[in-house]
């Protein structure tokens, strides 16, 4: 069974303590400093027990990221976009397959068409 690439995961490649702040920043894109300095500062400034509640809780209910979840940088950008967007990223795939669609289209018509030359050169190697 494959690893949902929708999911939260604790990240203990790049854990400092317990991957919680990691897999916040893989889950969401942000970077995972920005993510720490985030938690230490809403702990700092009065959420001290709830945050190490939170952190503690999640640390205990998440699991582990599977080794190689994603196969390139790119993959694990299009899944944080899915995640924070689902709609854009709907939106960019099906813009892509459109291109794909149109590019397809444009070469099956030079092709079909009839270009005297392509035919031509088709003639001459037989």
């Amino acid at each position: 069974m494959s690893a949902s690439r929708t999911k939260f995961y604790l990240d203990k490649q790049n854990a400092k303590w317990l991957g919680v702040c990691a897999g916040i920043a893989d889950y969401t894109g942000i970077d995972v400093m920005w993510v720490r300095i985030g938690t230490v500062l809403l702990t700092l400034m009065g959420g001290f027990p709830w945050t190490l509640l939170a952190y503690w809780l999640a640390a205990w209910m998440g699991t582990p990221k599977p080794l190689g979840l994603y196969s390139t940088a790119e993959d694990e950008k299009f899944w944080q976009g899915v995640r924070t967007s689902p709609a854009r990223s709907t939106r960019d795939v099906r813009a892509r397959f459109r291109d794909i669609d149109r590019r397809l289209a444009d070469m099956e018509l030079f092709y079909t068409s009839r270009n005297s030359r392509l035919a031509d050169e088709i003639d001459s190697l037989r």
